[in-house]
């Protein structure tokens, strides 16, 4: 909670974290909707360098946030999405304990990952990547 942030780093830190985040992610919210894609959540995580809070790790990633397909949001069900959703349902109907080792992905779970990714990417961006 807010409160717990505020016990943690303190009242000032934890203002500038709540206003950076919260800009960071309407900005984001409205390039996702602008494109079709509602980012329904994501993490972003804060740190400190030479005693000033900055953002840190990726950002706004498939691994990061949850990217919903807008035209076809339906409330109360799983959405179609291009987001690491896939290999969690993925692994859940393996029976997996979600202790490690995790199970290998097979190979057509991983490329439709990559395929999830890559959409997201392209939407959100309105550019291809350079194939290799």
């Amino acid at each position: 909670s807010y409160d717990q942030v505020v016990q943690l780093i303190g009242r000032d830190a934890a203002n500038v974290v709540r206003i950076r985040s919260g800009a960071v992610y309407r900005y984001a919210m409205e390039r996702g909707r602008d494109q079709g894609i509602i980012i329904a959540d994501t993490k972003m995580e804060f740190g400190l360098l030479d005693d000033k809070l900055i953002l840190i790790d990726e950002l706004l990633t498939p691994d990061s946030s949850r990217f919903w397909e807008a035209s076809d949001y339906r409330p109360g069900q799983s959405q179609p999405n291009y987001d690491k959703q896939f290999v969690r349902d993925w692994l859940d109907s393996t029976g997996w304990d979600h202790e490690p080792p995790a199970p290998e992905l097979p190979a057509d779970v991983v490329r439709k990952t990559t395929e999830r990714y890559l959409e997201a990417y392209v939407r959100l961006t309105g550019t291809e990547l350079a194939k290799a």
